[in-house]
């Protein structure tokens, strides 16, 4: 009787899951917005988005036109900077700045190469237009690393050095610096975004798919005749959460084997069943979160401001736009309230450096800690609405 009563249990779990997966099907605007968000979205957010300075067009104001002066200007060079002119006034490098056509302005003072010859301090001024306060502040790095090796380029050429491969001249004591950069040696932006991108998604649909199944047989009114059938609340409940799952995995997939390993080749340094196994864990607690919020709203769009009001601080506080150390006292406290601040970390943890259950458990215990939570939440919910 126990092993009959079992196999009916799960041939309704089949059946119910197969249904949720063929409404889905049914539903092309979704379907396109699925597949839309695991392929081109991907793409955009690889390729479009850097946090290198790039091409920054710079404009000269050159009142010296010495040789000191076209040596520190040619030192800009792409691809950090590109020219974009010369100008003869102030006043037009200011319009250029206000205009948006120009990033930055070169302003060599008269006299820079004579009191460079006679061994007096002299300066330059670089005005920024720091609108994006990020390129803004690279442009600032950028410039004033330039200008300290040709200062000191100058003034070893004072005293006899020679800066290049030639030696130098008097015997001074030399500071080596010698850097590695470990996980992303070429520090490709691409490999960062793609992967945040890919991240985010998911986190988008593991809570939108899941309330968008639910919402729907709520405006339907098949829900009602749900509830009349043999069915349980967990049987209508969790085939809703397992199609939507596969959904999410089989997109992952597309958007990690189809888009950003072929193209961007993104090194896949750790275990893949490890990954897929912790995007599972991690779609199924955020899928109870699409139901719960099925239970409290009446249709579509409510459902999906629910999911916005939701996503937004839980993306500010995942850590992958701000540092936690940089985020107030509260705001850290908060982002251990995030699932997608252990996902994020744990991902990047097998995907870029490799690591195993034995450095990310900590983060995998945070994400089963919220899962038991919202899986407990949801279901006393449920059962209260639809029991």
């Amino acid at each position: 009787m126990g092993f009959l009563f079992e196999r009916i249990w799960w041939s309704r779990l089949q059946a119910m899951t197969w249904k949720e997966l063929l409404q889905l099907l049914r539903d092309p605007i979704l379907l396109v917005f699925v597949m839309y968000a695991f392929s081109a979205d991907i793409y955009n957010a690889a390729s479009g988005v850097s946090f290198q300075l790039n091409n920054a067009a710079l404009v000269l104001l050159d009142m010296d036109k010495s040789a000191a002066s076209r040596e520190l200007a040619g030192r800009f060079m792409p691809p950090e900077f590109r020219w974009a002119g010369a100008i003869n006034h102030a006043a037009q490098g200011q319009k250029l700045l206000d205009d948006g056509k120009a990033m930055a302005v070169l302003d060599i003072p008269p006299g820079f190469g004579a009191a460079l010859a006679r061994g007096d301090g002299s300066a330059v001024q670089l005005q920024i237009d720091a609108s994006n306060s990020v390129q803004g502040f690279l442009a600032s790095v950028d410039a004033a690393q330039i200008v300290a090796r040709f200062g000191l380029e100058q003034a070893a050429a004072r005293l006899g050095l020679n800066l290049g491969s030639g030696g130098a001249a008097i015997d001074v004591p030399i500071i080596s610096n010698q850097t590695r950069v470990w996980f992303n040696p070429n520090q490709n932006d691409a490999w960062f975004m793609g992967i945040s991108e890919l991240l985010n998604v998911i986190t988008l649909f593991a809570m939108l798919l899941p309330a968008a199944a639910m919402v729907r047989e709520k405006e339907r009114g098949t829900i009602e005749q749900l509830l009349v059938s043999p069915l349980s609340p967990l049987q209508i409940m969790v085939p809703k959460i397992i199609a939507m799952v596969a959904v999410i995995l089989a997109g992952t997939a597309l958007g990690l084997f189809g888009i950003l390993v072929p193209l961007f080749a993104i090194p896949i340094q750790g275990s893949l069943q490890l990954f897929f196994a912790l995007t599972t864990l991690y779609t199924g607690t955020l899928a109870g979160i699409g139901i719960l919020i099925a239970t409290m709203t009446r249709n579509m769009a409510q459902a999906g401001m629910m999911v916005i009001l939701i996503l937004a601080p839980m993306m500010f506080l995942s850590g992958a736009w701000t540092p936690p150390e940089a985020m107030p006292a509260v705001m850290r406290w908060g982002m251990y309230l995030s699932p997608l601040y252990y996902f994020i970390n744990a991902s990047y943890g097998i995907l870029m450096k490799g690591a195993g259950l034995s450095v990310l458990w900590p983060m995998i215990a945070g994400i089963l800690t919220i899962a038991i939570v919202v899986s407990s939440v949801t279901m006393l919910r449920f059962k209260k609405q639809f029991g």
